[in-house]
C-alpha cells in the first residue's frame, strides 16, 4: 500500500496545512514561500475552485499529517493537453520519499484523470533535490529560462523540466 494519499484540497485541510507550512518556513526558503495564514489559504484554495488550477494535499497515510502540497496549475487543454507543475515537502518529511511517491500520484492523476499529455516543472538550477525528484519520476531537462519566475521579490533563473504521459515509466508502487 502507497504510504501516501493524495486528495485535492478542501476548506478542512486549512489548518493542518497553515500549521504545516509554519513548521516548514524555513525547509522551503528560498524556493517558495508558502502560507502560513488564513488569508493566505483562502488565496489559494480560492485558485483551486475553479479555472486551470488543481491543488492537491498529500498525507501520510497512517499518522494523516501534511506531507506536502502538489499544484498542476495553468492547465491548458484543446490542442495543448498541458499543465505546469509546483510542489512542495514538509520538512518532517524530508529525504523520506513520501514527496516522490505523492508527485508519482500527481503526475499519475494529471494524466490519468485529467488526461493532459504534457507536464512541465520549472526548477531553480541550484535546487537539487528538486531536480532529483523529478529524474525519478522520468521528467527530462528541456532548457533553461533566465529571469522566469519573480520569487521572493527577485526573478530567478528556472530549468525547465518536462514529461510526456507517453513517456512516463509505468509502475504500480502506488
Amino acid at each position: 500500500m502507497c504510504p501516501i494519499q493524495l486528495n485535492r484540497v478542501v476548506r478542512d485541510d486549512a489548518t493542518d496545512l497553515i500549521r504545516a507550512n509554519r513548521a516548514s518556513q524555513d525547509y522551503h526558503l528560498p524556493w517558495v514561500t508558502s502560507f502560513t495564514d488564513q488569508a493566505g489559504f483562502d488565496a489559494w484554495f480560492a485558485r483551486c475552485l475553479t479555472g486551470p488550477n488543481v491543488g492537491l494535499v498529500a498525507r501520510e497515510r497512517v499518522s494523516r499529517e501534511i506531507v506536502g502540497v502538489v499544484n498542476i496549475n495553468e492547465i491548458v487543454a484543446g490542442a495543448f493537453h498541458s499543465a505546469y507543475l509546483g510542489y512542495y515537502g514538509m520538512s518532517k518529511f524530508g529525504r523520506k520519499g513520501m514527496m516522490t511517491e505523492a508527485l508519482k500520484s500527481a503526475v499519475d492523476y494529471a494524466f490519468d484523470d485529467l488526461g493532459l499529455h504534457r507536464l512541465e516543472a520549472n526548477i531553480q538550477p541550484a535546487n537539487r533535490a528538486s531536480i532529483a525528484l523529478v529524474r525519478r519520476l522520468g521528467f527530462q531537462q528541456e532548457g533553461f529560462s533566465p529571469r522566469y519566475l519573480r520569487i521572493n521579490g527577485e526573478w530567478q533563473d528556472h530549468e525547465r523540466w518536462a514529461l510526456l504521459a507517453d513517456r512516463r515509466e509505468a509502475d504500480s508502487s502506488c
